[in-house]
């Protein structure tokens, strides 16, 4: 059954291939956009699916020689092939599996990132600095780009709150995981006696949308302006360029004073609003999935302790998947993306498990 859906994918692969070269789609360029992302999702199955035949084909055919071939050399060197060739099987066969997991449709898109302090006081706005940071670390390694949107300075550093946007290549089909509450064990450095303090940030990421996805009434909009703060910048605090968006019929409050110019303020706001009102149907969405299936990766709720960071012992550990690291200033500064993997494949291998997608 998976190498007839295999096939078929081979086949659909072919033919995206053969329409990325006619002239009407060279010319239509949103549909030549989206097949040849198409065939390059597709490319990436076909590679693996071409590199299982061809270790099918090399096990038959050292089975073939052990069955058939009376040379005793020539009987021991298909042995020894056979040894190293079948343990391959079913790491391989277990990949295309999990390639063929369907898709979250939101995972090719762009994200609206927030970062917040929790409890903890000072503490909470140091390590909400600490954790964006790790973000914005782990964002450069992979190429994508950062643009802070707002942003609240803690007292003594780091952030009460930070928004921004990051686009690339699948970022929200790796970031979506870090919605949630990071925990934090460490020794403040506002504390005297040396004792070990517990604070927190919360994480929210939304897959950044369109004005299809979410249509907006203008009536339902209520906007003010402000005078923007923070560093840099001939306009902070003497122009009316930072824009403050509220949605009436929800109350989701929005704003953006990262650009000199109010219109330019006025579109990331407005990015920001559509995002947190699709994460509203999304989260119904998620709870009726979570109704049928009880995923030990969660829901991605911002409410969820999702993971410490204890800084004594530096060890790091995601309390959905029982995944513990101890070198924590490596992932402080931006390796974090095992624990993204580690929770894909768990998630993965739930939906395989249960018969969700083969």
């Amino acid at each position: 059954m998976i190498l007839d859906k295999l096939e078929l994918i081979k086949e659909r692969f072919e033919e995206v291939g053969r329409l990325l070269v006619q002239q009407d789609i060279a010319s239509d360029q949103k549909r030549y956009s989206s097949l040849n992302k198409e065939y390059k999702d597709l490319e990436k199955m076909v590679v693996v699916y071409e590199a299982f035949k061809d270790l099918n084909d090399k096990v038959a055919q050292a089975r073939n020689i052990l069955e058939t071939e009376k040379d005793p050399d020539f009987r021991e060197l298909a042995k020894a092939e056979l040894e190293e060739l079948l343990p391959k099987v079913p790491v391989m066969e277990d990949e295309l599996k999990s390639m063929l997991v369907p898709r979250d449709p939101n995972d090719s898109k762009n994200i609206i990132l927030e970062v917040r302090a929790g409890a903890g006081g000072d503490e909470a706005s140091i390590f909400a600095g600490d954790i964006f940071r790790m973000y914005q670390r782990f964002c450069e390694k992979m190429g994508w780009k950062m643009d802070i949107i707002d942003f609240n300075l803690g007292t003594s550093g780091g952030y009460k709150e930070v928004v921004c946007n990051v686009s690339g290549e699948d970022v929200y089909g790796m970031m979506k995981w870090e919605s949630g509450v990071h925990r934090v064990q460490r020794v403040p450095a506002t504390e005297a006696q040396g004792r070990v303090h517990t604070s927190a940030a919360s994480v929210a990421v939304l897959p950044e949308v369109d004005d299809v996805e979410v249509v907006l009434n203008a009536s339902d909009i209520r906007k003010d302006t402000f005078c923007s703060s923070g560093a840099g910048g001939q306009s902070v605090n003497t122009t009316y360029s930072a824009v403050r968006l509220t949605h009436i019929p929800t109350g989701i409050v929005v704003q953006c004073q990262d650009e000199r110019s109010q219109i330019k303020n006025s579109e990331k706001a407005m990015k920001v609003l559509r995002s947190r009102i699709y994460e509203i149907e999304l989260a119904k969405h998620n709870e009726e999935i979570a109704g049928q299936r009880k995923t030990m990766v969660g829901s991605g709720d911002r409410s969820d302790k999702i993971r410490t960071y204890n800084y004594p012992q530096g060890r790091v550990t995601d309390h959905r998947i029982g995944y513990t690291v101890y070198n924590l200033p490596t992932v402080m500064e931006g390796e974090v993306g095992e624990f993204m993997n580690q929770l894909r494949m768990a998630d993965n291998a739930e939906k395989l498990k249960e018969g969700a997608s083969i």
